[in-house]
């Protein structure tokens, strides 16, 4: 352990390697790292835009203590942008929303609503829009079998699978305008 009292430039000549034994004090030598006590490691993808960066993501009794970038991602090779970095004050805000919400129609107040009304609300709203713009054929009798009252735009942060799924949910109920945000 370097002495404290010395002055810095005397630190620095007894350090001639430049092995930060100059910068070292007996504070900075009992630091530990925000990851030392985590109980797991979670790899994911920065949720903010369209390149997907890996995350390595530290969870401590179930919450996220800190996220850095994954350097096995041949991606980001651990790098991450300020967003990205600082991605684990989307998870640990206060203001963070966990609930659904529903305005009514003309309301001025928000209600919660339970997901499962929320998804419910969704797929009647769905299907009765497929219904009212539902093409069966053209003027000339060809066949068309599609809607071109619903449109899909995906999020850039949905993986290769569920991006798959939602496009073969969606092409099989006839909606034709289907795109994903990483395109545009």
């Amino acid at each position: 352990m370097q002495s404290e009292w010395l002055p810095p430039l005397l630190r620095q000549l007894r350090d001639p390697l430049g092995l930060a034994s100059a910068a070292r004090s007996r504070r900075s030598a009992r630091l530990r790292p925000r990851t030392a006590g985590a109980d797991r490691v979670v790899q994911s993808v920065c949720p903010y835009c369209a390149v997907g960066c890996g995350q390595r993501v530290y969870v401590e009794d179930g919450r996220v203590v800190q996220i850095e970038g994954d350097p096995d991602s041949p991606i980001s090779r651990g790098r991450l942008c300020p967003k990205g970095a600082a991605s684990a004050s989307l998870v640990n805000s206060p203001l963070r929303e966990t609930r659904v919400k529903y305005r009514r129609p003309y309301a001025r107040e928000w209600e919660e609503i339970s997901l499962e009304r929320a998804t419910d609300m969704i797929a009647e709203r769905l299907l009765a829009t497929r219904a009212e713009t539902w093409e069966d054929r053209t003027d000339e009798g060809e066949l068309l079998n599609r809607t071109l009252g619903v449109a899909f735009l995906g999020g850039a942060t949905l993986d290769t699978e569920e991006n798959y799924l939602i496009k073969k949910l969606l092409t099989a109920a006839g909606v034709v305008s289907v795109e994903n945000q990483a395109r545009i």
